[in-house]
C-alpha cells in the first residue's frame, strides 16, 4: 500500500512552535509547527543499528541448527518440541544463546550512537528497545556504551510474537501511556495520521491501522500486546491499544521496517552496504548512513519520504 503523505513530526527545537505560529500567520499554504504531532519517543533495533552488525553471527547460528539461510531462526525454534529434551525448543534455543554470548564481546558501537543518546536524553524524548535478541547481549551493550541513559521497555525474543509482528512496538507505546481505542486507530496513511496539512481531500479516519488488516487487525495486535485492561471507573474489562502513530522506529532491516509500519510508527533505516536495497522499501520512511544524522532531523523536524 502506497503512503499518501509523508510522515511528519514536529521539530524538537526550543522556540519551533513560537516561530510555526508566527509563520502561520503570515501564510496559510503550508502547516506550522502547531499543526504536526510531537514525537514521543524512538524505539531501536539492537544487532545493526545500536552496535555494528555481526552478520556472521546468524551464519552460525543457522549451521548449529541445520537450517538454510532461506528459513527464519526464530520461527525453526518454535516449531521444535516445546520444553528440554533432544532436538527441542530448550536446546535449540540455548545454542544459539550460546553463539550469542560469545559474540556480544565483540560488540562495537554504531557511530554516533552516545552522541544521539545524550540529544534525546537533553530532549527528554523517551527510548525503547524491541529486538529479536535475548536480554545477555542487550545488557552487555547498555552497559558498554549507553550508562546512564533510560531506555525503557526493552522488548527481547522472550516477547512473542517477535519482529516482523508489530506487537512489540505496541507493548511499548502502551507502556509510554500512548493507547486509543481500536475503533479510534486511524489510518496510517491518512493526512491526520502522517501529520499532513488536513486539507479536505484527505481519507477520513479508517477502524484499522495496518496493512495486511484481514491477517492483523487493531484488536488482534492488542490482544498479542497485552493491551487488555480493567476500566478503573467500572470494573469492565476493555481494549486499550497501544498507539504508535506518534513514534520512530529505528532498525536495519526489513523485520524492523515491517513492524513500524504494521504498528503504525514512522520508520528510519540506518543502512549500510548489506540493506542499501530497503532505501527504497514501500515501509521506509528514512534513511540515515550514521545514527547522530538523526539529531539534526529531529531538531528542525522529521520530515519522512514520499512513497508511492
Amino acid at each position: 500500500m502506497a503512503q499518501k503523505y509523508p510522515r511528519r513530526f514536529a521539530p524538537l527545537r526550543a522556540g519551533a512552535a513560537a516561530a510555526g505560529s508566527s509563520s502561520s500567520s503570515s501564510s496559510s499554504s503550508s502547516s506550522s509547527s502547531n499543526d504536526l504531532p510531537t514525537l514521543q519517543g524512538i524505539v531501536f533495533d539492537v544487532d545493526g543499528t545500536l552496535c555494528k552488525p555481526q552478520n556472521h553471527m546468524f551464519g552460525q547460528m543457522r549451521q548449529v541448527l541445520g537450517i538454510p539461510k532461506s528459513v527464519d531462526i526464530l520461527e525453526h525454534v518454535y516449531s521444535l518440541p516445546p520444553g528440554p529434551g533432544k532436538g527441542g525448543q530448550d536446546e535449540a534455543m540455548e545454542s544459539i544463546r550460546a553463539i550469542e554470548r560469545a559474540m556480544m564481546v565483540e560488540q562495537v558501537a554504531q557511530p554516533g550512537l552516545v552522541e544521539l543518546m545524550e540529544y534525546l536524553d537533553a530532549r527528554g524524548v523517551r527510548k525503547g528497545i524491541c529486538t529479536r535478541n535475548f536480554s545477555a547481549p542487550v545488557e552487555h551493550l547498555l552497559g558498554k556504551f549507553l550508562k546512564g541513559s533510560v531506555i525503557q521497555p526493552v522488548v527481547t525474543r522472550d516477547f512473542r510474537p517477535p519482529k516482523p509482528d508489530p506487537a512489540g512496538i505496541l507493548f511499548i507505546a502502551k507502556a509510554w501511556g500512548l493507547v486509543r481505542d481500536p475503533a479510534e486507530l486511524l489510518d496510517p496513511f491518512s493526512a491526520a495520521a502522517v501529520g499532513g496539512a488536513g486539507d479536505a481531500a484527505a481519507p477520513a479516519p479508517a477502524a484499522a491501522a495496518v496493512e495486511d488488516k484481514a491477517q492483523d487487525g487493531p484488536v488482534e495486535r492488542a490482544e498479542k500486546a497485552g493491551a487488555r485492561d480493567t476500566d478503573a471507573a467500572s470494573g469492565n474489562v476493555v481494549t486499550r491499544v497501544g498507539d504508535a502513530s506518534q513514534l520512530i522506529m529505528v532498525g536495519d532491516s526489513i523485520d524492523d521496517m515491517t513492524a513500524g509500519r504494521r504498528a503504525g510508527a514512522a520508520t528510519v533505516l540506518l543502512v549500510n552496504d548489506v540493506n542499501r536495497h530497503l532505501a527504497e522499501h514501500e515501509h521506509t520512511d528514512l534513511v540515515v548512513e550514521q545514527l547522530d544524522e538523526l539529531v539534526e532531523i529531529l531538531e528542525h523536524g522529521f520530515t519522512g519520504r514520499t512513497i508511492s
